[in-house]
């Protein structure tokens, strides 16, 4: 076995079940879980009948590289949304992958160099748990940089020193966040870029959050839209992940694509090719309608902004919670310990959150997950209204 297994940690819903093992939440009461960031609004009709209908093409074997139709309505969909002005190739600097979540963990395993002297991967802390696996089995070290509310959130890398950027192969990050919405703005993305060209690393940003944000609001940017506005028009050492997985609702899709530097992807296609991880060809064929069609994602963010606005309302008055930038978390302090409040939660109110520390590691400044919950509005609105009442309930019985 890859001794680098025994380095992984359990996963946060692992922690969460045994938090959880013991008690007794009231009968009478549903439970509702805001623990798991999986979208639960309906996945658009015209999405799942283009799967129904591509299924004959179950007779042939996908190529990893995908159709050139998908890739089309990709590069079209990244460059009206992010004003790429043309700056994106079809045949090099796109690539159709299984969703974010298996893209950004091979990402690490074809681009690290172990043969390196003590390669590091930095990441945001609190993160993605697919980041640090991915850095510990490709060989690397994770460093991790703490994002708390003295910084908004984002990753001071001011704070970095030039030994761990000299060292970095690979810097992930996550605009906007996950667990805390917030999202770099393009002043700070381009710097970034400015030191994966100084230090030689790459830079792999999570974006599957993206088309989430306040219904009228402004669309966050992004990192390859950074990258054009500063001159970077061959977008190199920048790569985006993006999934249809929240846009769309369509998790079970496992759909999404990595684009970027086009001389990277050429390298993460021959890995894949091994790997073997073609998109299904039915797959393909809903992806592209998916894609071509704004008018569900626009409704999607309505549903997030009525329910972020009614939990917001009852949660405020008794708790620090915001509204976020992005995503459809909200980051909460608690007045106890994150995991005994998430723990009485549970036992008291049958409700599920995720202890912030459970989504973050400790350093030396501490764990900025510590005395944070994170609640996924993924419910439909009358449960989410319910469980911030129930929250509400608890915090003012404590």
């Amino acid at each position: 076995m890859n001794p680098d297994l025994a380095q992984l940690h359990p996963y946060p819903f692992e922690k969460l079940a045994e938090l959880k093992a013991g008690c007794t939440p009231p009968k009478e009461l549903a439970h509702i879980a805001l623990s798991i960031g999986e979208p639960k609004h309906p996945t658009p009709g015209f999405i799942t009948e283009a799967v129904i209908e591509h299924l004959h093409g179950l007779s042939s074997y996908p190529t990893t590289a995908g159709t050139l139709e998908l890739r089309q309505a990709i590069a079209q969909w990244l460059d009206k949304r992010f004003q790429l002005s043309g700056h994106i190739d079809i045949a090099s600097q796109i690539l159709p992958v299984n969703g974010s979540r298996e893209a950004l963990f091979a990402f690490a395993q074809a681009v690290i160099d172990r043969n390196k002297i003590d390669p590091v991967v930095v990441m945001p802390n609190p993160f993605y748990q697919i980041y640090e696996g991915a850095a510990i089995l490709a060989g690397a070290q994770p460093h991790f940089l703490n994002c708390d509310a003295s910084n908004n959130f984002i990753p001071d890398f001011a704070s970095v020193s030039p030994d761990i950027w000299q060292r970095c192969q690979l810097l992930y990050l996550c605009s906007p966040g996950n667990p805390t919405g917030a999202v770099i703005d393009q002043a700070t993305l381009t710097k970034v870029i400015e030191l994966a060209h100084h230090y030689d690393f790459i830079i792999a940003c999570d974006e599957c959050y993206s088309e989430i944000y306040p219904d009228r609001g402004e669309p966050p940017v992004g990192l390859l839209q950074a990258a054009i506005a500063a001159g970077y028009t061959d977008l190199s050492r920048c790569v985006v992940f993006h999934s249809l997985s929240k846009r769309s609702n369509a998790p079970g899709l496992r759909s999404g694509f990595v684009a970027g530097d086009a001389k990277i992807l050429k390298d993460f296609l021959r890995y894949r090719t091994y790997h073997g991880c073609a998109m299904p060809p039915s797959t393909q064929s809903a992806s592209i309608v998916a894609w071509n069609d704004e008018d569900h994602v626009a409704y999607n963010r309505k549903l997030y902004t009525q329910k972020f606005n009614a939990v917001l309302a009852i949660l405020s008055p008794v708790m620090n919670v915001s509204l976020p930038e992005a995503s459809f978390y909200l980051w909460a302090e608690t007045p106890i310990a994150d995991t005994d409040f998430a723990r009485q939660l549970f036992d008291q109110q049958n409700v599920t959150v995720l202890p912030g520390t459970y989504l973050a590691r400790e350093t030396e400044s501490g764990n900025p997950g510590q005395n944070r919950i994170r609640m996924a509005l993924v419910a439909p609105l009358e449960e989410c209204v319910e469980a911030a009442y129930r929250i509400k309930h608890m915090i003012e019985n404590l």
